[in-house]
């Protein structure tokens, strides 16, 4: 089945399948950039969702979530973030009391960002396997690549997933980060190696490409490195995790402070 686009101006996706009668739209917020690719990634995930989608971004482009929430009096708001960290704790609430402080009939059920979630480990692997690499290879060594936060609760479930990961018949598996923490990607490969890794394979936990996806794979390569796996983009995983998150927070939203 073929969907629309996400429509930049804000505005609900017109999905090929139609939209549940009576359905509570869903406005997904993107961090946002520079780089045209991260949209057109957000699109083709949004465009698979069979919901009265919207989307909105924190930063570098349009449409803001107030944009995205205007003419709407319900609405779902998910943050389309791999972390709970400084967006989704104080960035978005923030933003959407300053909606409701304008629309106080605004009724919005605030929901939890798409990790951790066990589907985005397979969405992980699935992407190392479209790499050819075979999952689970006792002679491989994995490195898990996050953006990185200054919020070291974020950064320990990035460590935990990838200790998880781990009991999956790996070599082993590192957590590494893009910025804000150690070790960085090119650092975890090289200590691997020296480590004696027959063969070590990049998995970023990255939503979509851009500067930090880009400095990753250039990075990594050069520190010995044989593959670098695709970030997650619009894999079918992340559909299930929004659509969960969707349901979850019309029955048990996110409090929002202030």
């Amino acid at each position: 089945m073929r969907h629309s686009p996400v429509i930049p101006s804000g505005g609900p996706v017109p999905l090929a399948g139609g939209t549940a009668p009576g359905g509570v739209p869903l406005v997904a917020v993107a961090h946002g950039s520079r780089d045209p690719r991260a949209a057109a990634t957000v699109a083709a995930l949004l465009g698979q969702v069979p919901l009265d989608v919207r989307v909105a971004y924190l930063d570098h482009s349009a449409p803001t979530l107030g944009q995205a929430l205007r003419g709407l009096d319900r609405a779902v708001v998910l943050p389309l973030l791999l972390t709970e960290a400084y967006h989704s704790r104080v960035d978005l609430p923030a933003a959407l009391n300053e909606v409701r402080a304008r629309e106080p009939r605004l009724l919005v059920h605030y929901g939890r960002t798409l990790g951790p979630h066990p589907a985005l480990r397979r969405a992980l692997e699935r992407r190392l396997s479209e790499a050819g690499v075979t999952v689970g290879d006792p002679d491989t060594a994995v490195v898990l690549v996050s953006a990185g936060s200054s919020d070291a609760r974020a950064n320990g479930v990035v460590a935990a997933l990838a200790r998880g990961w781990r009991r999956s018949g790996w070599w082993t598996v590192t957590a590494a980060y893009a910025s804000a923490a150690r070790p960085s990607p090119a650092e975890a490969v090289a200590a691997l190696r020296r480590a004696g890794a027959p063969r070590v394979v990049v998995a970023p936990y990255l939503l979509a490409p851009g500067y930090f996806a880009d400095k990753v794979r250039r990075e990594t390569l050069e520190a010995g490195a044989e593959v670098v796996a695709d970030v997650l983009g619009p894999a079918p995983e992340l559909v299930d995790v929004l659509l969960e998150r969707y349901e979850a927070a019309q029955r048990q939203p996110v409090p929002l402070a202030g």
